[in-house]
């Protein structure tokens, strides 16, 4: 944390993108939906960047955010995947459109989401 962000002490999820120009998020390859757009398919996975969860930070925190352990993980990956996406939450709209988009993701995708 302190050698990526600047800030002292663990934090529960970092994200890096890869920063490639060939990329352009926001869009699927037909342009119909959101994701990431590229040319056409090779059968080679898109390679977005990483996202790094804290195991104890996230069981430290899981009591206050998500609830169970399990719950805490799920949303912590949803959110550094997100990142990796482009999305930010430096600015309280830009934090309402994440929160959505983590709520939104978890509902389809953690069967245990609370």
């Amino acid at each position: 944390n302190q050698r990526f962000m600047g800030h002292d002490g663990p934090t529960d999820v970092l994200a890096f993108p890869i920063d490639d120009d060939d990329v352009l998020i926001g869009r699927s390859p037909d342009g119909s939906s959101s994701g990431p757009d590229r040319g056409p398919s090779d059968d080679v996975p898109l390679l977005l960047g990483d996202v790094v969860v804290c195991p104890a930070v996230a069981a430290r925190n899981a009591p206050s955010h998500a609830g169970t352990y399990d719950d805490e993980l799920a949303l912590l990956v949803v959110h550094g995947i997100l990142h990796v996406l482009g999305h930010d939450h430096a600015e309280p709209d830009e934090t309402a459109v994440m929160q959505a988009k983590e709520r939104d993701l978890l509902s389809r995708f953690h069967r245990g989401a609370s």
